[in-house]
């Protein structure tokens, strides 16, 4: 094992830098090919596209060999390598800090190239096709440099180390640790797939339609990918760090959300531009912001200007994330300009009382939404920059200015499906309001009775009823004419979102308003009761291995079965690292963790009690989510029967309003 030593460094090297030439030679091919509308050129880009997707994969690849066999040659490997550390963990260590999370930026971004590449096969001859892979590879090329130079997890280390400390204790005690990160990335990543087919739009100036359709699914699985990634983080969150919450609105979390943010008033705006050709700028405008704050977030999270639990430390890549950042923000504001006249929109809204207002009223929510929290993530390192100190802008300051406008959007959730495109009476507004009025009443009803009480709880439980009808009733329509078949496609998978996003903001308002906490002292065999729940502790064990030792606490809740709290302590970073015990209903979580000091073979514990309502709710309706965004992303049969994308514009506009009306 010691004689290959090395090795997978000098591979790993040398693949980066093939990955970089490739990427490179594909933008000029696809360059070329486009300005000269050469197609023998353009039919080479697939093949750049290869050789850098073969590239990122040995190279990912090699860091694992070496993480596998412990090549403490690799500086990267004595940073989150180590003997002792579980398989699966070590496994994951490779993007559990800053270089090898990046490498695995450049596995996922070289995949989504290729695939778009051979997506695109058949229309390569196409000039916004190759513009779109001369974007994309310019991306590419860039993460692939960055991790060359600055960021190279194949750099030697010091000679003579024969062990690490391994990953960072809390990404090595929850098995979340395997697939949050990737499953973020390809949310993270996938953005670029629109963005770059939008910056295409703008250097051609085929800023029609099409390339909106063309990139719909891409979009959408983006936007999924990244919504379920960032619940994957909550989750862990919420079972590694003990502090009984799901989302603290940490600066690195903000990091996350906010392209979320974008990306879900794109999804909502490019139907208006679909329909009626309207929300041009607005549309590339989210994109790019989308893109954008993928980026913003990779230079807040990874250069260190961040005390994050989430962050990595600090490092050197910061100004080349930020430089970047520039170039992408400055030249496509450049590019808007330029295609300004072609941007106009060809249509107005026609009434306040239409779907199309409603989305756009809907986006001037997300935009506010967008703007506070990336105020309260940035502003303090504003400070810090301008005046050389400290500040930090806590839970109250997103919680006070975002929850009227959740508040605001779920009341936009109950309207916006009741109504057609161009305009509507109020007549028929509130015919079609009748069925979900009612489900709001009952829900005010239900939420009276099992004892809510608070406006903005109150005004959630409401609102959700109100949503929650809206959204069933046009399920509800389209199963009755299709059966099963009418969920299906991108009307009613949004709307099985929309559901997924009620009982979020449901369970989200209860879990916050009506959790309970207390600390309990338990000694062994004594029963103490709290919020209706008894607590007895049987005993306190120590349980050692080769990398840590262990305290726990074993509770016996209700009568029932055994918890076990737990401190760990990992002995060769010296870090102390709480682990909950979590018994989970669907009506509420109950939340025990450990707290010190403790000890082994003691007759009592601390134990402080979390009581969290309606928690298993949120995972239900993050489960709803990917369901509806898998059915939005296939269309229903009267849809493909009735559009067709070499239509014209108008008569496929007119298909399409017609399906709307008839929804309705």
């Amino acid at each position: 094992m010691f004689a290959i030593a090395g090795i997978s460094g000098t591979i790993g090297r040398a693949l980066l830098l093939v990955g970089f030439v490739g990427a490179v030679f594909g933008v000029f091919a696809a360059v070329t090919g486009a300005r000269n509308n050469d197609p023998r050129v353009i039919r080479l880009v697939p093949r750049f596209a290869m050789l850098a997707f073969a590239s990122a994969v040995g190279a990912f690849a090699a860091m694992e060999f070496a993480m596998i066999t412990r090549d403490f040659s690799l500086a990267y490997v004595q940073k989150v390598g180590s003997w002792s550390t579980p398989a699966l963990y070590n496994f994951a260590a490779v993007w559990s800090a800053l270089e090898g999370s990046l490498l695995m930026w450049v596995l996922i971004l070289a995949g989504y190239t290729v695939a778009v590449s051979f997506w695109i096969r058949k229309r390569m001859q196409e000039i916004l096709a190759a513009w779109a892979m001369a974007v994309m590879l310019a991306v590419l090329a860039f993460f692939f440099l960055v991790s060359f130079l600055p960021a190279n997890p194949f750099a030697l280390g010091a000679k003579g180390v024969l062990d690490g400390p391994g990953p960072n204790p809390l990404l090595q005690n929850h098995i979340l640790v395997l697939f949050h990160p990737p499953i973020l990335y390809l949310g993270f990543v996938g953005v670029t797939v629109p963005f770059a087919f939008a910056i295409a739009a703008l250097i051609t100036g085929r800023v029609g339609e099409g390339w909106l359709l063309a990139t719909r699914r891409w979009s959408l699985f983006a936007w999924g990918f990244l919504t379920f990634g960032i619940a994957l983080g909550s989750w862990w969150s919420y079972e590694v760090l003990g502090w009984g919450g799901v989302w603290g609105w940490d600066p690195v979390e903000n990091a996350s959300l906010l392209p979320w943010i974008t990306g879900t008033a794109y999804l909502h705006s490019v139907l208006v531009q679909e329909r009626r050709g309207m929300l041009r700028v607005w549309n590339i405008s989210l994109l790019v912001a989308t893109f954008s704050l993928t980026i913003l977030g990779t230079f807040l999270t990874r250069s260190g200007v961040l005390n994050s639990v989430h962050a990595f430390s600090e490092s050197s890549i910061g100004i080349w994330f930020l430089s970047f950042f520039a170039v992408v923000l400055v030249g496509s504001v450049f590019l808007i300009g330029w295609r300004g006249d072609r941007l106009r929109s060809p249509g107005i809204i026609d009434s306040p009382f239409s779907r199309e207002a409603a989305f756009l009223a809907n986006n001037v929510l997300f935009a506010l939404f967008a703007f506070i929290v990336l105020l309260g993530t940035v502003f303090p390192l504003i400070v810090e920059v301008l005046q050389d100190r400290q500040i930090a802008i806590g839970s109250p300051f997103f919680d006070r200015l975002t929850v009227p406008i959740g508040i605001s959007l779920l009341t936009l959730m109950a309207i916006a499906p009741l109504l057609p495109w161009r305009k509507a009476s109020l007549e028929t507004l509130g015919a079609r309001l009748f069925w979900p009025a009612w489900c709001g009443i009952a829900a005010l009803v239900a939420s009276l009775i099992l004892g809510a009480y608070g406006l903005a709880p109150l005004l959630t439980f409401t609102l959700g009823g109100v949503s929650s009808g809206a959204a069933l009733r046009q399920v509800v329509l389209a199963t009755r004419r299709q059966g099963w078949r009418g969920l299906v496609g991108r009307a009613n998978g949004g709307m099985i979102v929309h559901l997924g996003v009620i009982l979020i903001a449901v369970a989200l308002g209860a879990s916050n308003s009506y959790s309970k906490s207390q600390e309990l002292t338990l000694v062994t065999g004594v029963p103490v009761t709290f919020a209706n729940h008894s607590f007895e502790l049987v005993d306190v064990v120590e349980v050692r291995d080769d990398r840590s030792v262990s305290v726990k606490a074993l509770v016996i809740v209700d009568g029932d079965k055994i918890y076990e709290p737990a401190i760990t302590k990992y002995t060769r970073v010296g870090i102390n690292v709480g682990t909950p015990a979590v018994k989970t209903s669907l009506a509420s979580d109950i939340y025990l963790t450990l707290e010190p000091p403790v000890r082994q073979d003691s007759d009592t514990a601390r134990i402080k009690v979390f009581i969290k309502p309606m928690i298993i709710w949120l995972w239900i309706g993050t489960g709803l989510m990917a369901l509806g965004t898998l059915l939005a992303a296939f269309p229903g049969r009267r849809r493909r029967r009735l559009t067709d994308p070499t239509s014209a514009p108008a008569d496929r506009t007119r298909a399409l309003d017609l399906i709307s009306e008839k929804s309705s």
